[in-house]
């Protein structure tokens, strides 16, 4: 093989600087030309939280009922029987229909007891009947 000499063919390039440039330009020209839309949204705030009933009106607002530790029963400081508890809580709702009954029990104080007690409550259709343990 005369005469004849072995070239590697040249590899074909691309620069790719002008392109770049040209993507440089295009995004400085979108950024700059671009329009940036302010949303308008309503002026809204949350309403003033409500002021607190006084001390005096939530004791009004709920009927208690204290069973002790001998199991005398109270009903808003006032003693009374087992029979005569729903006929308290009757006559106390009907001065103040929204009343709650918290039934405040003693520790000791005989399971049977409060069960009748939140028995007459339900009765007497009191909607609101929690029961509470006092800490003595």
């Amino acid at each position: 093989m005369r005469g004849r000499q072995s070239k590697t063919p040249d590899e074909a390039t691309v620069d790719l600087t002008p392109m770049l440039d040209v993507v440089f330009i295009l995004l400085i020209f979108f950024i700059v030309t671009s329009t940036f839309i302010q949303e308008r949204a309503l002026g809204l705030e949350p309403p003033p939280p409500p002021t607190p009933p006084n001390q005096d009106q939530q004791e009004n607002q709920a009927i208690l009922v204290y069973v002790g530790e001998d199991n005398l029963i109270t009903v808003n400081g006032r003693y009374t029987e087992l029979a005569g508890v729903r006929a308290n809580m009757e006559r106390l709702r009907a001065e103040n229909p929204d009343s709650a009954l918290i039934i405040q029990a003693h520790p000791r104080a005989r399971t049977g007891v409060i069960v009748k007690i939140r028995d007459e409550a339900y009765n007497a259709k009191m909607n609101r009947v929690n029961i509470v343990q006092s800490e003595s």
